[in-house]
């Protein structure tokens, strides 16, 4: 089943992969992954690793984490790659890294809200002093071509229109409530990449994510697309839990790590993009599609304790990254629930 799983996600990073000869750039180069362990990063490396096989390209990745033997024991067809090397460190107490790093993608730390929430200075640590970290030790590297650093939606707070989110948009926070430090520690965390940019001559990109949806994401996560997979995977019921209205969009992870990959060589310095996928729909819609997917019939149960007066939208405007990157979406949400479902009854088996 090991190799089944594989080969769903070689599959995958085959299609989304449509420019592979923009990437003999990074031969002989070494990237560096903060948050080299999670979600992101093993998808980053299921990418490399693509692009090394097919493209007969020599890039090297540094995968930074704080649970290596996890890692290990979870993909250890990625851990084995002789292009992979592993780092284990907690990026708040990174002092050096590699000599050889020409490249940095700064994704550490996790968007679960459940954990912000149960310890949100331990939040603004990792995105604030994890982020200066990564950038002072970036200032002693002698041949660093670029940043990207991974910041978040949220930094946009509420929005509560029908419009897609553009890279100008800022809407309301509550300043007061806990679960808004990720939100607050993300903006901080783009005012120092903006600092080092501008004081220390960091070539440093920006990519703000939405929501993403695809292997290796634990779908016991808090989020409604991982929750409804999960229930029809259990033979339902498919709950949706508050406003069914609500709006979201997901990008499948094999088009999230190849248009990370995009930006570490076609991001502009200093440029701040939307990252994510531009189609919407509610979680109404979603549950059905999911439904529509099961082998047996499953019901989809609707519940809230309240009414709503208006309807979240979280859909981002992703003209500049098409535009600047060339990036297109190349799976449907059709076919990234199907893939997402395929991959999670190899892996249950």
């Amino acid at each position: 089943m090991k190799l089944a799983k594989n080969k769903v996600v070689f599959e995958d990073c085959k299609k989304s992969c449509t420019e592979i000869e923009c990437f003999s750039i990074l031969d002989n180069q070494s990237i560096l992954v903060t948050g080299g362990t999670g979600f992101m990063g093993k998808w980053i490396a299921e990418m490399v690793s693509y692009i090394n096989e097919t493209g007969n390209y020599n890039i090297k990745l540094y995968l930074l984490g704080r649970d290596i033997s996890k890692f290990k024991e979870e993909v250890p067809h990625l851990a084995e790659k002789p292009f992979v090397s592993l780092i284990k460190q907690d990026v708040r107490y990174l002092h050096n890294l590699p000599s050889d790093v020409n490249y940095i993608i700064h994704a550490a730390g996790t968007p679960d809200n459940r954990e912000h929430v149960s310890n949100p200075l331990k939040t603004i640590e990792t995105f604030y002093k994890g982020t200066q970290s990564v950038l002072d030790a970036a200032t002693r590297l002698t041949d660093l071509r670029k940043v990207v650093h991974l910041s978040s939606h949220q930094v946009y707070g509420k929005n509560e229109t029908e419009q897609f989110i553009n890279e100008n948009a800022f809407g309301a926070f509550e300043a007061l409530n806990v679960a808004s430090c990720y939100a607050e520690a993300k903006r901080i965390a783009e005012t120092l990449c903006s600092h080092y940019k501008n004081s220390m001559r960091l070539p440093i990109v920006i990519l703000r994510p939405f929501a993403f949806i695809g292997p290796y994401q634990d779908l016991e996560k808090p989020w409604a697309i991982n929750s409804f997979i999960r229930d029809a995977m259990l033979g339902g019921p498919i709950r949706v839990l508050g406003n069914g209205l609500t709006q979201r969009s997901y990008l499948y992870a094999s088009d999230m790590a190849y248009c990370i990959l995009l930006s570490l060589i076609k991001g502009e310095n200093g440029g701040i993009y939307n990252f994510g996928s531009k189609v919407g729909i509610s979680l109404n819609d979603l549950a059905i599609k999911i439904q529509n997917q099961s082998v047996s019939k499953i019901e989809i149960l609707s519940r809230s304790s309240k009414d709503f007066d208006n309807v979240s939208k979280l859909v981002p405007n992703t003209d500049k990254i098409t535009r600047q990157l060339n990036f297109k979406e190349t799976i449907t949400l059709d076919k990234a629930i199907e893939r997402t479902i395929l991959w999670n009854q190899l892996n249950n088996d």
